[in-house]
């Protein structure tokens, strides 16, 4: 009888959020649990294509990813396709064994934010900012006034920190599978075989070959992806907050030249 593996398809940016916008945890929770629970499975594979996002929606995915796992005796193994990074790449440490294509970029390991400043170009307009806070923090980095350098470096700890969280966890999944790289956790990008060598990624292989090769020719693959919301979800994701989100996510994919 042949065996039947379910795969989960994680794709796309992963932003905070409910069903709709992006990945998230209340996106895939659903598709998830549907694939852990499947008893016969010899394993839980993770189609990964995503260029990141969220830090605490890629922390929250890949802690489920592990409950389960734990709680239903599975082996999961990641299979890379574009890219797995930063956040993407936090989904895949979740896995026990990460395969890519010899073209995938994976890696991505750091915390970015940015901004405007568009104090200088309201002033033109003759447009005078009005802000009301209680806490002398409440304002921080607003965008309609001059950068003040205090503000500046208390955010920077803030990365800095949240920067060490994504560190702990790939060398807690990755383990001594890593290899020494100055570039390793300092945000930069590795593709295929480079990858492999850094210990990145385990090695070179895609979802039906890999499958096929350890379960059988005739394995089948049943794809899970989340749920898309509703209709009238859609409708009112249409509007200013759609276009919002889809250039937000657009600007992710744009950092890889997808």
């Amino acid at each position: 009888m042949a065996k039947i593996i379910p795969v989960v398809r994680l794709e796309g940016a992963i932003m905070a959020g409910g069903p709709g916008r992006g990945l998230n945890l209340a996106a895939i929770e659903p598709a998830l649990k549907q694939a852990f629970a499947m008893k016969k499975a010899p394993c839980v594979a993770l189609s990964i294509n995503s260029p990141g996002g969220s830090a605490v929606q890629s922390s929250l995915i890949g802690k489920r990813i592990r409950q389960l796992a734990g709680e239903k005796n599975k082996d999961v193994i990641a299979f890379v396709e574009d890219v797995a990074a930063s956040g993407g790449y936090w989904l895949a440490c979740a896995a026990d064994e990460i395969l890519i294509d010899p073209g995938s970029i994976v890696g991505s390991i750091g915390v970015i934010s940015g901004g405007f400043g568009l104090h200088e170009a309201i002033a033109r307009l003759g447009v005078e900012r009005r802000i009301y806070a209680a806490g002398q923090s409440k304002s921080q980095l607003d965008a309609f006034r001059p950068e003040d350098p205090g503000e500046v470096a208390r955010w920077k700890e803030k990365l800095t920190t949240l920067h060490q969280v994504f560190i702990d966890h790939v060398k807690a999944r990755r383990g001594g599978k890593l290899k020494t790289h100055s570039g390793v956790f300092e945000g930069e990008i590795f593709v295929g075989a480079e990858a492999v060598a850094l210990g990145l990624v385990d090695g070179v292989g895609d979802l039906h070959g890999v499958l096929a090769a350890r379960y059988g020719d005739k394995v089948k693959l049943k794809v899970i992806k989340p749920a898309k919301p509703g209709l009238l979800s859609r409708l009112i994701g249409q509007g200013a907050q759609s276009l919002l989100t889809a250039a937000e996510e657009r600007a992710l994919w744009a950092r890889f030249g997808l």
